[in-house]
Formats: structure tokens, C-alpha cells, sequence
């Protein structure tokens, strides 16, 4: 019991996008299997984790993870056949409350135990609270992967609208002869044309989240957060989502469309507001507080505000913050006037840099969480004996990780590495 409890540590204890790798080595003594699939919409950049047979996990689609999942209960692990990866194959299957999913294709036939579903509970739980965290490492993963994604995207929709498009005006030509075929073959044309322009708008819809529905999902949380607080409460939402609206209106007066925001912009928002909102109230003596966010398509910009005795710990805060608006290159102000009270005000870019570079940060952002570590302990000037003392770990895991680090940033010392990451802050 034990042995497994700790390596189901070491699957949730590690960067989110490689937790379904960790996940396929501690279940494949027990449940030997060839590829593994976590299916959830939380991670908006990437909801799809796999590992295993990559020819396989390549083909997966999210329609065929969707349709799988409409037909399992949360609950016990079902055996069953369906559609994955352009094929009717054997798989076992968990959905877990939380509405993540798990698929594994077995090696073998038989039934999955019953603790898998409870291991996977675990798993998904893990997920959900470092997506509800929104950490530096998650949100430069998640914006890395959406921004791959939509490039991807739209270069597939591109040249297949071009193709479609030169087929239908060929078809339609009155030159052609055979009206009848030609009116079928128009048809089919046209209905794949307008399936590929849906695909892009669908795809979004997993890698967005509404506004209105963002900000009322804070809203609800500082209200209960709050509910014994004697502060007085007042929220500002944006243009776009204010009571009763949830869009740009129309000549007859209904909604025609709802602003979104990048999955990644999103969750840092609600988790630096969050954190501001509980640094303001851990001040005695508030009375007021204010919440407003605005976005004008291209930012969003949260500000909240405190009628306090203006003595918040700026540093502390600012701590906070910091690792959350790097990774999005956000900006972040803060303010204290003992007597009067206190401010923060944040902006974060919707998109990233249109023509992102291997600059320093950008390296940076490929390390995992352990070698962050051993990165900082370098800076210090701290050699490989001390960093081992200092994260418990042994002189030749220090070397391991650091001949690691020095790889991914493209450097060749350890005082190149450093210099590198104080350009960037850390």
C-alpha cells in the first residue's frame, strides 16, 4: 500500500502536460496497456494528455473522446468497444465526477478493477486544483499549446477552404455537362465547406471560455468567500457581460455573440483576483471592496480596490502575482496609502506575441518545476552539494538536472544560465 501511495505521488507531484506519461508507467504492471489518453475540457490549451503508442495517440480525436464519454457514467471503470483513433478497438474506460476521462487500450482482454476508477479520482482531482491555481508553469504550457493550436488551425482551414472553394466554383461552372451529378457533387461540397468553417469555431470553444460566465463564476466565489465578512461588496463586470447581456446586441435587440477569453487568460484572471481579493481582506479594519474587470478585445483589465487602512503587504503580494503575469507578460500595479486604502490593477494580453523567439524567457518556460528549482539554487552561486542538501535529493541527481537545465536554455555554463535567468527575473 504504501509502495503504490508513493508512486501515485510522483504521478500529481511533476509538470501538468507529462502527468499522463507518469500516469501510463505507475498503472502498467496492474493494467498493462498500450496508450493512454486524459481527456478533460479544464485544460483549455490542451485537453487531450496522452502517452503510449505514438501512430496510435496521433489519430485520437477529441469528437471520438467526446462520444466516448457521452456513453460512460461517472463511476466504476467499464470494459467496452468503441471508436479511438480512426478504429473499433477494445478499451477501459473511467469518467471521473469531475468529468475527466480516462481511456487506456488494454494490451490484453479481462476487466479493469475497481481501483482504478479510485486512483484516476486522485488524478483528475490533481488536474482540476493546478488548473484552479493557474501556476506559472501550467499557464506558460497552456499558452504555448493554444497558441500552436490556432496556428495549426488556421493554416489546415486555410488550404482546405481554398481546395473546397476552387471545387465548388469548378461545379458550379455552366460548361459542365450532367446537371443532375453536378447538383450532387455542389451538395456534398457545400456541406463540407461549411463543416470545415464550423471546425474552427468548435475548436475554439475548447480552448475559450465565455466571459460573462468567467466573471460571474468570481462573483460567485468572493460572495461566498466573503459571506461573513462585514466588508461592503461591489462588482463591476465588463461591457460585454453585464446583467443580462452576454454579447454585442443586435439591430433587433438580442445578443449576437459572446466575448470570449483564451482558457489560460481566463484562469490567471480569476486566480489573481482571487489572490488580491483575500490579501485585501486579510486587513482588518476593510470596509469596501471593489471588483471590475474590463476587456476591450485585445486586454483584459482587472482593478480591484479597498477601503482599508492601507497597510497591505505589497511585497508579499506582488510575490504572488509575479510568476502569473510572466508567463502571460502581463502588468501588474500595486498600491497602499495608510489611511486611505488599497489598489491593484492588472493587464493581461489576450494573445501572445504574434512572432514569439527562443529569447530567454521563452527558454525558460520549457523547464519543469525541479529544475526551476535547481536554477534558483544556481543563481546563488550554491554548487551541487549544497542544492542536493537544500531539495533532499543526491550530488548526482543535482547533475543530472543541472546538465538538464543547461540543455534546454542553450547554454554551455552555469554562469550563462545564471546571467540568463536574472535577465528574466528569477
Amino acid at each position: 500500500m504504501t509502495t503504490e501511495l508513493d508512486g501515485l505521488r510522483e504521478v500529481i507531484d511533476g509538470p501538468l502536460h507529462e502527468i499522463a506519461g507518469r500516469l501510463s508507467r505507475f498503472l502498467g504492471d496492474r493494467w498493462p496497456h498500450t496508450a493512454l489518453v486524459i481527456f478533460t475540457r479544464e485544460c483549455t490549451g490542451r485537453p487531450r494528455k496522452v502517452a503510449g503508442d505514438t501512430e496510435m495517440i496521433n489519430r485520437v480525436t477529441l469528437t471520438e473522446l467526446e462520444q466516448l464519454k457521452a456513453r460512460v457514467t461517472p463511476g466504476a471503470p467499464v470494459a467496452t468497444i468503441a471508436t479511438i483513433a480512426g478504429a473499433e478497438r477494445p478499451v477501459w474506460v473511467v469518467r471521473d465526477p469531475v468529468d475527466t476521462l480516462l481511456v487506456l487500450i488494454p494490451r490484453g482482454s479481462g476487466q479493469p478493477a475497481a481501483p482504478l476508477a479510485e486512483l484516476f479520482g486522485i488524478v483528475a482531482t490533481s488536474i482540476r486544483q493546478q488548473v484552479a491555481q493557474a501556476s506559472p508553469d501550467y499557464l506558460a504550457e497552456s499558452r504555448a499549446a493554444s497558441s500552436e493550436r490556432a496556428r495549426t488551425i488556421a493554416e489546415m482551414a486555410a488550404a482546405h477552404e481554398t481546395a473546397l472553394v476552387t471545387v465548388l466554383t469548378t461545379l458550379r461552372s455552366t460548361a459542365l455537362d450532367d446537371h443532375r451529378a453536378r447538383l450532387a457533387a455542389t451538395e456534398e461540397a457545400s456541406t463540407a465547406l461549411v463543416a470545415l468553417r464550423c471546425a474552427r469555431a468548435s475548436d475554439q470553444a475548447l480552448s475559450a471560455e465565455p466571459l460573462p460566465a468567467v466573471f460571474a463564476r468570481l462573483r460567485k466565489e468572493i460572495r461566498q468567500m466573503l459571506r461573513h465578512h462585514e466588508a461592503q461588496l461591489e462588482f463591476v463586470a465588463p461591457a460585454a457581460c453585464a446583467p443580462g447581456d452576454t454579447g454585442r446586441r443586435t439591430e433587433a435587440g438580442r445578443s449576437e455573440h459572446t466575448m470570449t477569453l483564451p482558457g489560460e487568460v481566463a484562469q490567471a484572471a480569476h486566480a489573481m483576483t482571487r489572490a488580491v481579493v483575500l490579501a485585501l481582506t486579510a486587513q482588518s479594519g476593510l470596509t469596501r471592496l471593489r471588483v471590475a474587470w474590463e476587456c476591450d478585445g485585445t486586454h483584459l483589465r482587472v482593478d480591484v480596490r479597498g477601503q482599508d487602512p492601507g497597510r497591505l503587504d505589497l511585497g508579499a503580494l506582488r510575490h504572488q502575482l509575479d510568476g502569473r503575469a510572466r508567463a502571460l507578460k502581463a502588468t501588474v500595479e500595486l498600491d497602499a496609502v495608510p489611511g486611505w486604502g488599497s489598489r491593484a490593477a492588472i493587464d493581461l494580453p489576450l494573445a501572445p506575441a504574434a512572432e514569439p523567439d527562443r529569447t530567454g524567457e521563452s527558454r525558460l518556460a520549457g523547464l519543469n518545476r525541479r529544475e526551476l528549482e535547481v536554477l534558483r539554487l544556481v543563481t546563488q552561486g550554491k554548487r551541487n552539494r549544497a542544492i542536493g542538501e537544500a531539495l533532499g535529493v543526491t550530488e548526482s541527481t543535482v547533475k543530472f538536472h543541472v546538465a538538464g537545465v543547461l540543455k534546454k536554455l542553450e547554454v554551455s555554463s552555469r554562469g550563462e544560465a545564471t546571467a540568463l535567468a536574472l535577465s528574466a527575473g528569477i
